[in-house]
């Protein structure tokens, strides 16, 4: 394609390889009866910067329209998801949080679930969360809590607070955040000299290798890779000192960044960037080839559906995520196909997803009958949910999945 933009992070020129076409909020689930004509949409679609190789959405989605008071998402919600998050904050116990009177800063804590370890060890420490409803659940929890968005004007009031941080720590929250330049002049004036900036999210060749193409969404503005970070952090006087693969939500990579010249970078980093060279993962023609694959999917998917319909059989959803609104809406999937999304959130349940307006239940609905079969949309969590619902798959039923591409388990 020859659209073109420029790049939010080095102001390259940024070319466009996929359209997912008009989109909704992720998050934003419908009360029934509201005014549809109310609802907010936007253009999807991805691009790439041919200077710094950063993947990025073209159309920015205000930030307040998605991290507000009723923001659905809790960190807390996953079994797998705690455990994760408890085994790395117990990690920074034994690295880095060593010297007297430590202080770690989270951006976007949610509910507080890493922060938790830290407090319960008596660890100084401060999570800043513009989402007011999860943050007062993390407040609640004795987690200390900033009701704001990060950025540098709030790194300077901590600093004047609390002093230098020795950890700032992010987990799938900054790739959410297109003004990246405040973000990062932020941790650079709040970082200690020594201190490490630590940041996990979906990882971008994950993405092409799984055409996991729901990773796209609003609130994932940027799609990171060691190449992409590393370029990213010298503009702001940081550097990338190590990596870490995670098999968490599909897959991503933890990032850690240190002040130039801090710390020697680790062989995880170079052996990384070699591979991405190697599998060309930033190259405009992968990303093509990526968008031909998601095509694939959306017409197999949709032909699946239709021929399950036509045979009289029963499909429902099984995960009401953010993920699920670029499955719907970019494949048209409706309640004339899914006539309800089976999801444990209660303040998802007797609301209608975004766009496709297909209603949201109780996991109770979801056995009452099982399905025939289940589309199931929290992919990233199928072993953690199919050891959960072995019922169903005794009963027969049987799970329908995308990713890596359409197949029924």
């Amino acid at each position: 394609m020859s659209t073109e933009f420029v790049c939010r992070i080095c102001g390259g020129k940024v070319h466009e390889f996929f359209d997912f076409g008009r989109q909704p909020l992720s998050d934003a689930f419908v009360v029934p009866g509201a005014d549809s004509r109310k609802e907010f949409f936007f253009r999807l679609a991805t691009g790439i910067c041919e200077k710094c190789t950063m993947v990025q959405l073209t159309e920015e989605v205000p930030r307040g329209h998605m991290f507000h008071e009723d923001y659905p998402y809790h960190s807390s919600g996953s079994a797998f998801m705690r455990a994760h998050f408890e085994e790395f904050a117990g990690r920074l116990l034994a690295t880095e949080l060593t010297a007297d009177d430590p202080f770690v800063v989270e951006m976007g804590c949610n509910d507080g679930v890493m922060l938790g370890t830290l407090a319960e060890a008596g660890v100084r420490h401060l999570g800043v969360e513009p989402s007011g409803g999860v943050a007062d659940v993390a407040a609640a929890r004795g987690i200390r809590v900033r009701k704001s968005f990060f950025e540098e004007s709030t790194a300077l009031d901590i600093l004047s607070e609390d002093g230098p941080a020795d950890v700032i720590y992010a987990a799938n929250t900054l790739c959410h955040i297109p003004y990246m330049d405040s973000i990062l002049a932020g941790v650079k004036v709040l970082l200690a000299p020594g201190g490490v900036f630590v940041f996990e999210d979906p990882y971008l060749g994950d993405i092409i290798e799984r055409t996991s193409f729901d990773q796209i969404y609003d609130e994932h503005f940027f799609f990171f890779t060691a190449r992409s970070v590393q370029a990213m952090a010298a503009l702001h006087g940081l550097e990338l000192v190590d990596v870490e693969r995670l098999a968490v939500h599909g897959g991503e990579v933890r990032y850690t960044l240190a002040r130039a010249g801090a710390r020697t970078p680790s062989g995880a980093v170079v052996e990384l960037l070699a591979e991405e060279d190697r599998r060309k993962v930033a190259e405009l023609a992968t990303l093509e080839e990526f968008g031909k694959r998601v095509n694939k999917i959306r017409t197999d998917l949709v032909a699946l559906l239709n021929r399950l319909h036509e045979e009289g059989r029963t499909v429902v959803g099984y995960g009401a995520t953010a993920k699920s609104a670029t499955v719907n809406n970019f494949c048209g999937i409706g309640p004339g196909l899914i006539p309800f999304v089976s999801d444990s959130t209660p303040a998802k349940q007797g609301r209608l997803t975004p766009g496709s307006h297909i209603p949201v239940r109780d996991p109770k609905a979801f056995a009452d009958p099982y399905p025939d079969y289940a589309l199931l949309f929290a992919w990233n969590h199928a072993d953690e949910i199919m050891a959960k619902e072995q019922e169903f798959s005794a009963a027969g039923g049987r799970w329908i999945l995308y990713v890596p591409e359409v197949h029924i388990v």
